[in-house]
């Protein structure tokens, strides 16, 4: 089945890049013989629909156009296809090669072997690790554990509507979203979407990690403009605090919470089991509070009091 179906992609992409007009489905029927042996039109078009979309996820670009005779039509264009010569120094090499073990660990580790090896068969020169001996026994490693990754990825890059559940710190049950997605970021240590949510109207931001069951794509159209540049890190630091202008007192237990003590400005260790704290306070701070539990009391001021008060009362009745 397997060498089928490659047999048939291949021939399509090859009718699709030898011809000089738009071919129909009609005429690309007559043409293939996988296609004549269709039992009827509906298998026929979901065949070759499927074929298009694999063909395009390789990297065939496919143009939809209307023929002579007013039909919809189909075809590749080889100046559209032809990559130009491949001309890389030794040290543009090794940056490619050092950027593709990013992703060793992650999902795409397959796709970026195959970069690798498309570009050196295209007369990328192949050289050793320049920081070999320099920094050996450090490595660039972006891991990526969550299944929504993937998903994701492919939808931002064909700007596809999807839909999730995703639970928030504060929440016990997780709550269905519908976002336009944008961009995936990585930002200490965990991956971030950022996108348009379309029930809330306004352009948010996702932890990965928390996006539970499967992400489901939507075939419709963007409702949003997506901007020139999405800053995923400038607002998850926005609302970690990371641009505060003011100072929370908190009161941390004694061998916990060392995220909040790598942020701190201040500490003060006590005598009862708990240390008191000074961090930077900017929007979002309560909920990052609470995600410590009974690990963290805050001292002050107030309206961060309350609101943590407030988020763990509504996780407490929920």
């Amino acid at each position: 089945m397997a060498i089928a179906k490659a047999e048939r992609l291949m021939n399509l992409a090859l009718c699709l890049l030898g011809t000089r007009r738009p071919l129909s489905k009609r005429e690309l029927r007559g043409s293939i013989e996988a296609y004549m042996e269709a039992g009827n039109d509906e298998s026929f078009n979901r065949m070759f629909e499927r074929d298009k979309d694999d063909l395009r996820e390789l990297g065939l670009v496919i143009e939809t156009v209307e023929n002579l005779e007013g039909e919809t039509g189909y075809l590749a264009r080889r100046d559209s296809n032809r990559l130009p010569p491949v001309s890389l120094d030794a040290e543009e090499a090794a940056a490619l090669g050092l950027a593709a073990k990013v992703w060793q660990q992650a999902r795409l580790a397959g796709a970026a072997s195959g970069a690798l090896q498309k570009l050196r068969a295209g007369g990328m020169p192949e050289v050793g690790n320049p920081y070999e001996g320099q920094h050996s026994a450090i490595e660039p490693r972006i891991p990526v554990h969550e299944a929504a990754f993937e998903p994701l990825m492919l939808a931002c890059r064909d700007r596809r509507p999807v839909v999730f559940d995703y639970r928030k710190s504060t929440a016990a049950r997780p709550e269905t979203r519908q976002v336009e997605p944008w961009a995936l970021e990585c930002w200490r240590g965990h991956w971030y979407l950022a996108g348009y949510d379309r029930e809330r109207g306004a352009e948010r931001v996702f932890r990965l990690s928390r996006i539970t069951g499967k992400v489901r794509s939507r075939a419709a159209k963007y409702t949003a403009e997506v901007p020139d540049v999405v800053t995923v890190r400038e607002t998850v630091a926005s609302w970690a605090g990371e641009s505060a202008d003011r100072s929370a007192l908190i009161r941390l237990r004694a061998g916990a919470g060392y995220p909040l003590r790598a942020k701190a400005t201040a500490v003060r260790e006590g005598t009862d089991g708990w240390d008191e704290l000074e961090i930077p306070y900017g929007h979002g701070l309560d909920a990052w509070l609470v995600e410590f539990g009974p690990d963290v009391v805050v001292v002050g001021p107030a309206d961060l009091r309350a609101d943590v008060v407030d988020r763990l009362r509504a996780v407490a009745g929920a």
